[in-house]
């Protein structure tokens, strides 16, 4: 009997161990839509089209974006960058996003760190980056990107110095 109760104890233990690694490799319903909205920038920017890849930043004055041409707030403005940095599908090239960490910051806040690839025909850039993302009545909006490329261009030194 205690063997027969000792036994039925050890498999409920080990169920749980099961279940429990399971559940930890799952993604949380916020992670999988919060990759579709890093997804729908990746296939819009890939299109050529920078408006439809503006929809996963907030449409606010208070927006932020850092990176090596300094800060740039409002949505606006981070659209007007995009397209002077990128005022065609040569310079743009083909983007891949490599999501390596989405870490809830509650139910409403996200941080997402990952790394970025530009495949172009005379230069392949990377960098990294890090967003908060924010729950709105639209979805998951990027309100503050930070993206650091690995190598400063020339043209950004010239412009810091």
């Amino acid at each position: 009997m205690l063997k027969a109760m000792f036994r039925s104890l050890s498999m409920l233990f080990l169920g749980l161990i099961l279940l429990t690694g399971l559940l930890m490799g799952c993604a949380s319903p916020q992670d999988d839509a919060i990759r579709e909205v890093l997804q729908m920038q990746q296939d819009a920017w890939n299109a050529g089209d920078i408006e439809t890849f503006m929809q996963g930043y907030l449409k606010s004055d208070s927006l932020r974006f850092a990176g090596s041409s300094g800060e740039i707030r409002g949505w606006q403005s981070t659209l007007e960058r995009y397209h002077s940095v990128y005022p065609d599908r040569a310079a743009m090239g083909t983007l891949t996003f490599d999501l390596r960490d989405i870490r809830m910051l509650s139910n409403k806040h996200a941080m997402v760190f990952g790394a970025y690839a530009l495949e172009r025909e005379n230069d392949q850039p990377t960098g990294l980056f890090t967003l908060i993302l924010e729950y709105t009545g639209e979805g998951w909006r990027i309100v503050h990107d930070h993206t650091s490329a690995d190598q400063i261009p020339d043209d950004v030194l010239e412009n810091i110095e």
